[in-house]
């Protein structure tokens, strides 16, 4: 059964750690861990099959539809599951919409979630702004194979290692420096949740940056084919 907790006891009878942490109002969730997952996958999964099966009737390479899907899906996640916490973090440990229950275990593998992190909430402000808006600007430029998607894919992908980038560093500086540690021990929380499910936003962009520069690369080849050479060459 939820049962609300009270600020004075916040600290102790929320499941987060540091122990310590201070999360007032925190209600457990209603849902079970094999609903709300199943939730979310249904709702990412029909984002890339509708983004998908629209980037296949446009793009012959496959690599351009995997990109179309992938960006959808980063647009739809920046910008409402992130948006959605952006806006309710104050309350959301209280929550008992789908978003805020996947948020409430999530946090599980990193409680800066449920803290109002100064850092969590500046990096999540730029990504609901700019980095989902642009994941969808990447989506219609990929749909409409114009020239400017190798450009907006490359940017986005180095935003978002660069976002992973800072989001372990931060958790890692903090706890070497306090010994604080956000994510609970258990290696679900810790392998699965805090590092699994980040991992993602590493090797995807990764995988096209590195087909960017490939495209890229051959269009300027194929253009320098075509200029006159000078004389005497």
């Amino acid at each position: 059964m939820a049962m609300a907790v009270g600020e004075g006891e916040a600290a102790s009878q929320h499941p987060y750690h540091p122990r310590t942490a201070s999360i007032p109002g925190f209600v457990a969730n209603e849902w079970p861990v094999t609903q709300l997952m199943a939730a979310f996958g249904c709702a990412a999964g029909a984002a890339v099959a509708v983004a998908y099966r629209a980037a296949a009737a446009r793009c012959p390479r496959p690599a351009d539809r995997f990109a179309a899907a992938w960006f959808a899906l980063c647009g739809l996640l920046h910008v409402g599951f992130e948006g959605y916490y952006l806006l309710n973090r104050a309350s959301i440990a209280g929550q008992q919409t789908i978003a805020a229950q996947l948020w409430k275990e999530y946090a599980l593998g990193d409680s800066r979630y449920m803290t109002s992190d100064v850092f969590t909430v500046c990096v999540e402000t730029a990504t609901v702004l700019v980095w989902g808006p642009l994941c969808w600007l990447t989506f219609a430029a990929t749909l409409a194979r114009s020239p400017a998607r190798h450009g907006l894919a490359m940017v986005v992908c180095t935003a978002h290692l660069y976002g992973v980038a800072l989001y372990y560093a931060t958790a890692w500086a903090e706890h070497r420096a306090t010994g604080r540690c956000h994510s609970r021990p258990e290696p679900l929380y810790y392998w699965v949740y805090y590092v699994g499910f980040n991992m993602p936003w590493v090797v995807v962009p990764l995988f096209l940056l590195y087909d960017g520069f490939a495209q890229t690369g051959r269009a300027f080849a194929a253009l320098d084919e075509k200029q006159p050479r000078p004389k005497g060459e």
